[in-house]
């Protein structure tokens, strides 16, 4: 896809830093909100972190009138259609997420409803299906790994039929982002190094797909650096706050990167793998993203060489010849990979996951052939290519 011409926006207001979150009740109401539904996970409740959330609206005039609490780890189109009801039984008028990737994804799924009306969600599928502005959607991550917090895209599992929906449309940007680092301060070492690379493998597959372009290329070249600099700091002092904000802000830039420039095969894979086996979506974006690359080196050789100097830093980048620039950008994740192994155990091939089988590779296969996700990697995909790089990720 030629640079001559693009697209590019992020219309999410972001507030970002300590007491962010004191923000919030002033931003719905200047919105015209006066009865909110908090979405969020058991998790999330159970570690206290609501708390920070319910103590800004204390003395607000927002009402948080209903808090559901028990979105699943993968967000399911049953489950969006339960919100959704609740929602309109307490007469809400707008939306709070707090919590990582399927909180927000269920959250945007259920505005869709509550905007647009009915119960079947697949209506809406695809891209461009939205015709007009949704109720106010805040997003409070407390994951730093999605980016969904500035998004236009949702992902919703049909455990009917084994498969993941996507939705896509500028109507699906949450109204607001609030980065809080308070709110990740608590996330456990598998989890922070699991959404890490998913926010790596977004920028990454942003910098190299079809739909690049330059701002969003910034975008991905900063979040790269952030997480870089401020991952392993984070695994050794869990309770470093502004590293731990450092990775928040990380998350979001690669979201607006690939919200814009889209993703690619590595998706593609773990779409598919999420669906068939039931792997968290972060650690699936950890196993592909070095075979991806070097499966892209053929197409993307320059842009992947690129990405050794936001990995590895300026000093690391000069001593390297421009010509292994492209490998060594690969080596570096590789060692990322390898230390997040060290740290927490985070697989690093799908043997390592005892979950996935090469029985299921034919499958898996299929499936990602017709992810959409595909469609914007450098290089055509076709089922051999995607059968090879589930071989080269099995050992």
């Amino acid at each position: 896809m030629s640079n001559n011409f693009y697209e590019f926006s992020c219309p999410v207001k972001i507030i970002a830093g300590l007491a962010a979150l004191e923000h919030a009740p002033f931003e719905l109401s200047r919105r015209g909100a006066r009865r909110t539904l908090i979405i969020t996970d058991g998790g999330i409740k159970a570690v206290g972190l609501l708390e920070h959330v319910l103590t800004v609206f204390s003395e607000s005039q927002v009402e948080i009138v209903m808090i559901f609490d028990q979105v699943a780890p993968d967000s399911s189109l049953i489950q969006v259609r339960e919100i959704a009801e609740i929602y309109r039984q307490h007469n809400c008028d707008s939306i709070i997420a707090v919590g990582g990737g399927s909180v927000i994804d269920s959250s945007k799924g259920a505005n869709i409803l509550v905007s647009e009306g009915g119960d079947d969600l697949l209506v809406y599928s695809g891209h461009g299906c939205l015709k007009r502005p949704l109720k106010p959607l805040f997003v409070v991550p407390t994951t730093a790994g999605t980016g969904s917090e500035v998004t236009s895209v949702a992902v919703i599992s049909d455990t009917e039929n084994g498969r993941k929906v996507g939705f896509g449309s500028h109507f699906l940007f949450p109204d607001v982002a609030i980065l809080d680092p308070r709110m990740t301060q608590t996330l456990p070492p598998h989890i922070t190094a699991m959404t890490a690379m998913d926010a790596m493998t977004h920028a990454c597959e942003a910098a190299i797909g079809l739909a690049k372009n330059p701002i969003s290329d910034a975008y991905a070249h900063a979040a790269i650096s952030k997480i870089s600099q401020n991952l392993m700091t984070v695994m050794d002092n869990p309770g470093d706050l502004d590293a731990r904000m450092e990775l928040a802000q990380a998350a979001t830039m690669a979201g607006i990167a690939f919200s814009n420039s889209l993703v690619g095969v590595v998706h593609a894979l773990g779409h598919s793998v999420g669906a068939l086996c039931h792997l968290p979506h972060g650690m699936c974006m950890s196993i592909f993203l070095p075979y991806a690359l070097e499966y892209n080196l053929e197409a993307r050789e320059d842009e992947i060489a690129e990405l050794l100097l936001p990995l590895a830093g300026a000093e690391r980048f000069a001593r390297v010849p421009p010509e292994q620039r492209a490998e060594t950008s690969i080596g570096v994740i590789r060692e990322i990979r390898n230390q997040l192994y060290q740290h927490c155990k985070l697989p690093r091939t799908l043997k390592e996951t005892g979950k996935v089988q090469r029985a299921q590779f034919e499958d898996i296969a299929r499936a990602t052939l017709n992810d959409g996700s595909v469609i914007f990697n450098a290089k055509e995909v076709d089922f051999d290519d995607a059968m090879a790089l589930l071989e080269a990720a099995w050992d």
